[in-house]
């Protein structure tokens, strides 16, 4: 069991903390993981919760010299203030996405860029840009350890929500199949436990978006033209009726990238969708 508040160390690089903030889409709450000891940084440093910002500082607050950010949700970076205004660290990241659900005050100091380098003297942290959840998405290699932070884009126990405009399920799919190309041994997610065996946890994430797609088109075949709220009922009848909001978000993704590929018809007109027939 995951325990909030209290520093656990998964090697001689990097401890966990995770937030108090367990719920539907969250899990057991909000890693925030703190790399090094002697110049820290702090990897998702999560909510602006009380309790979580002073079990940071108390871990490593006058050692921290960074805070990185995987993206901006607002599980993910709003702690990022409290913890720059103690600490003076420099703040890495994206700026927020144009889309909901934003943590709209995250000020990164800077430009991030795919396959920067964080050169620190206790480890190197190579920033991989994976759009697909969020456009402004970044996971972090640990190079010494193979250990990847992948924040939202890669879960243990459930799949990522797709937020359309942002989020893109076809960069989504791209992004995964880039990991692939990198010398993981671990993932470190942004919720849950760390997952070992990293090449089969991708390959069946991008197999199972793909399966879901396959469903998509079979239930726009078999039904014709739809509405979303008609269409998530037949597309996620494997999941409770209580997720079909969020759903609906990573439906959403999936037709549009159908759209993008000239395989679904959108008609605006009464926000439905139907396959495209030659």
């Amino acid at each position: 069991m995951l325990e909030h508040g209290i520093p656990f160390r998964l090697n001689s690089r990097v401890r966990r903390l995770v937030a108090p903030n367990a719920g539907i889409m969250t899990g057991p709450g909000t890693n925030t993981y703190l790399l090094g000891d002697e110049q820290v940084a702090v990897l998702d440093p999560g909510p602006a919760i009380p309790a979580h910002i002073d079990a940071i500082l108390a871990a490593a607050g006058d050692n921290i010299r960074w805070i990185v950010c995987t993206h901006t949700h607002p599980d993910h970076s709003p702690a990022w203030q409290a913890v720059a205004q103690a600490t003076g660290a420099e703040v890495i990241g994206a700026p927020p996405a144009d889309d909901m659900f934003q943590d709209n005050t995250f000020t990164p100091s800077g430009e991030l860029r795919h396959d920067d380098l964080l050169a620190a003297p206790e480890f190197s942290l190579r920033a991989v840009h994976t759009p697909g959840h969020v456009s402004n998405h970044f996971c972090y290699l640990l190079e010494e350890e193979g250990m990847l932070f992948a924040g939202d884009h890669i879960m243990n126990g459930s799949t990522v929500v797709i937020v359309p405009p942002s989020g893109d399920m076809k960069a989504y799919i791209e992004s995964l199949q880039l990991l692939l190309r990198y010398p993981l041994k671990s993932i470190a997610p942004g919720h849950g436990e760390v997952i070992d065996d990293s090449r089969r946890e991708v390959e069946k994430l991008v197999k199972h978006r793909l399966q879901r797609e396959h469903k998509v088109i079979r239930c726009l075949q078999t039904a014709g033209r739809s509405r979303l709220d008609e269409l998530v009922k037949l597309v996620y009848d494997d999941v409770g009726s209580h997720l079909h909001k969020m759903a609906r978000l990573s439906l959403s993704a999936h037709l549009i990238k159908l759209q993008q590929e000239n395989r679904a018809l959108h008609h605006s007109q009464d926000d439905s969708w139907e396959m495209f027939e030659i």
